[in-house]
């Protein structure tokens, strides 16, 4: 390993130029290993980083009432492979640069594989004017939240109030799933908009998506795929920023803390080839863990090295209990 002087050198050494090459690299190297597919879906979603120095463009963010960077993920939604990690300014909003974003990922997969189905899935932040246009030139499937307004609450008022007279008052619990179409005045046409108002037995749980996905009723798309971006995306953060840091961006530099979130994202693409090997192997408790766990009982784990001229030998404790989860890995 490098020298910490050594390494705080390079981080200093980032410029614009090279994180622009970093993150055309990482589309490239998405867009590479969809060869055999048909479809995929693109997850997308942000998370807070909250800051305690002074790191340039560190502001105060509204939403999260703290001074902060807002990460942005794109996220393959079947493997949970990142496609490309980007951070912003601490006052960004939820959608800031993602259509830009978005449009070079999908122009260059599609460059590869021009036949792929591409699926966009997110909540409610990203969906604007902007990515509606997009989707259609890019004939892209998509279910995105939708954020509640006035004329949405009048729409289905005579839903909610008839939820409300027989299942809430009761203390029972009760979904019902209907569509309609609708389109806001910043919108070029209508969108489809599917809803669930719910009775949870305590209170009324009203939620919209916009989709235009086929082959299935309101339910199908809300639970099929709209709630299933919960583990495919928000886990899949969480597994970045707890299980590789991505938090810790302290360099008073904004480039430099780039590229220190796309170090972490890249410890995180290791562990998810670790996850693929653990998953061809005969240890099933062992293909739930995630990288936190991965880290503290498969690799940080004592061992004696014996460096001879020909060979260097480990040699574990009788006691390691994944010790054969350890060799089997290392032998495959």
């Amino acid at each position: 390993m490098a020298s910490q002087p050594t390494l705080s050198r390079f981080e200093n050494r980032m410029n614009l130029l090279a994180a622009f090459s970093i993150g055309y690299e990482w589309i490239e190297r998405y867009a590479e290993s969809l060869k055999g597919k048909d479809k995929i879906i693109i997850d997308i979603d942000g998370t807070d980083d909250p800051t305690h120095g002074a790191q340039q463009l560190s502001l105060f963010n509204g939403y999260y009432g703290q001074y902060m960077y807002n990460e942005l993920f794109f996220h393959d939604g079947d493997t949970g492979q990142i496609i490309l990690p980007i951070l912003r300014p601490g006052n960004s909003h939820s959608n800031r640069w993602y259509v830009g974003i978005l449009r070079r990922i999908v122009r260059r997969i599609r460059e590869v594989f021009p036949e792929i189905e591409i699926a966009i899935r997110a909540d409610s932040g990203f969906s604007c004017p902007e990515f509606y246009l997009l989707a259609d030139k890019f004939s892209l499937k998509y279910v995105i939240g939708l954020a509640s307004n006035e004329t949405l609450k009048k729409r289905v008022s005579r839903v909610e109030k008839a939820v409300r007279r027989l299942y809430l008052s009761k203390g029972e619990k009760h979904q019902h799933f209907f569509g309609f179409l609708y389109g806001a005045k910043t919108w070029h046409r209508e969108q489809q908009i599917y809803c669930k108002v719910e009775s949870t037995g305590l209170g009324m749980n009203i939620r919209y998506i916009v989709s235009n996905m086929e082959g299935g009723d309101a339910r199908e798309i809300y639970f099929g795929t709209y709630v299933k971006r919960g583990d495919a995306s928000e886990n899949r953060i969480k597994e970045v920023k707890n299980g590789c840091f991505c938090d810790r961006l302290s360099t008073s530099g904004f480039l430099s803390n780039y590229l220190r979130l796309t170090i972490s994202c890249l410890a995180y693409e290791l562990f998810l080839l670790i996850k693929q090997a653990i998953a061809k192997t005969r240890f099933e408790k062992a293909k739930s863990w995630q990288v936190e766990t991965i880290r503290v009982l498969l690799l940080k784990v004592v061992a004696t090295i014996r460096k001879t001229k020909k060979r260097i030998r480990y040699k574990l404790s009788k006691a390691f209990v994944y010790r054969d989860l350890f060799v089997e890995l290392i032998v495959s």
